[in-house]
């Protein structure tokens, strides 16, 4: 994504991609409808009260929509003057978690507890990341090239947030972290040959990370012999398949799903995905990969056409955020990655992802009103009015 250095005149926001806005509402309530699909039973049998978890992500979607609201309007410089002081708050909520001081489950601590509510400073760590890397790259796209200025930095603020990760430990997002770098500075125009040294250098390293870790290492064997360890490590993915293989084209009926009957272990989080695929079907599936095709291909549309670096490089890695999660997760619940704990997008129940998505989108859905279809209805919007009445737009004043 090469732009000029030269600052765009200033522009009318037009109205945000609609279809966009649409899609967005349509994913967060669809949502709320199946975490109480894939959760009423194992809520039922935890709390002794089938509904927990729906109030709960109702809660968290109205704070989502609000979130979509705010910042689809807020004025992209407030975004960008936020910029470090989000990144310190990350990073400070990434120590405390590292330092001891979060709620510890499944053998990781990842969360905060403020109040009756879990918050995953993970999640605002990859909004904050972006949102640096998007104004710093901007600041310095005369020399976006270099390797002290244009590539360095970046690696190493990256690094830091991966540790962070890595100390909760929680692999998936210091790999969510990496891709997001790579793909941003790729974007901006990074010189290919950083980017693959890069590569080279992140892959003994990730290698070793994963070889050092028992945990890891029988994710990735269950990932490559899934029902020959259908009683360990590869239970959750072989009942993950299973789920997929019994919907058919048309699914079981929504509600009627067998797996979240407590045999799908995380069926409301990581593997919601898989209770659709019963519940729904293929073509319950399709139209949710469809969704998310959508929203990566219309913010990819609007970071393209905008006219200003920041603003570009802001929709095109807060659309890249959305859109390798959803990929991570579906693939993982069909068997095609191996294991990581990372929510889908908008469905998966959680109240920290669900908010800095939809903080996220709202972004981009920003970013669509300044691009150079506002531009050209700004212009020609009053010319058609003017046809329609069979008159001519006024040049110059009265003759």
């Amino acid at each position: 994504m090469t732009r000029s250095s030269k600052p765009a005149p200033p522009i009318e926001p037009g109205p945000v991609d609609v279809s966009l806005a649409a899609t967005l509402v349509g994913l967060i309530a669809f949502g709320v409808v199946m975490v109480y699909s894939a959760s009423a039973v194992y809520a039922s049998n935890m709390f002794g009260n089938g509904s927990h978890f729906l109030v709960r992500q109702t809660v968290f979607g109205l704070l989502a929509f609000a979130a979509l609201a705010v910042f689809s309007h807020v004025k992209v410089d407030w975004i960008r003057a936020s910029t470090y002081p989000v990144l310190l708050l990350a990073v400070l909520l990434m120590l405390a978690v590292a330092l001891g001081l979060g709620r510890s489950a499944g053998g990781a601590t990842r969360w905060l507890a403020i109040g009756p509510v879990n918050v995953q400073p993970a999640e605002l760590a990859k909004l904050a990341m972006i949102m640096w890397l998007a104004h710093s790259l901007a600041k310095k796209a005369h020399r976006v090239r270099t390797f002290s200025v244009g590539f360095l930095p970046h690696v190493i603020v990256a690094v830091l947030l991966m540790l962070l990760c890595l100390a909760q430990p929680d692999f998936g997002s210091a790999v969510m972290i990496a891709l997001l770098t790579f793909v941003v500075l790729f974007a901006a125009g990074a010189r290919a040959g950083y980017l693959l040294g890069g590569v080279l250098l992140a892959l003994p390293i990730g290698y070793a990370a994963i070889a050092s870790s028992p945990y890891r290492m029988r994710r990735i064997q269950a990932f490559l012999e899934p029902f020959e360890h259908r009683q360990g490590a590869g239970y959750q993915i072989t009942e993950s398949l299973m789920s997929f293989g019994s919907g058919g084209w048309t699914g079981v009926g929504l509600g009627d799903g067998r797996q979240k009957l407590l045999f799908l272990p995380e069926a409301h989080t990581d593997f919601i995905s898989a209770i659709v695929g019963e519940e729904l079907g293929f073509i319950g599936i399709a139209l949710l990969c469809g969704a998310f095709a959508w929203v990566v291909f219309r913010g990819l549309r609007a970071s393209w056409r905008v006219q200003d670096e920041y603003a570009g490089y802001l929709a095109a890695g807060m659309t890249l955020f959305i859109g390798l999660q959803a990929f991570t997760n579906l693939a993982v619940a069909m068997g095609l990655l191996p294991t990581k704990g990372l929510a889908l997008p908008f469905v998966s129940y959680g109240g920290s992802s669900l908010v800095v998505n939809a903080a996220a989108a709202g972004m981009i859905l920003n970013v669509s009103r300044f691009g150079v279809s506002a531009r050209r209805e700004a212009t020609e919007a009053p010319r058609r009015r003017a046809g329609r009445r069979g008159l001519q737009p006024a040049r110059g004043g009265a003759r």
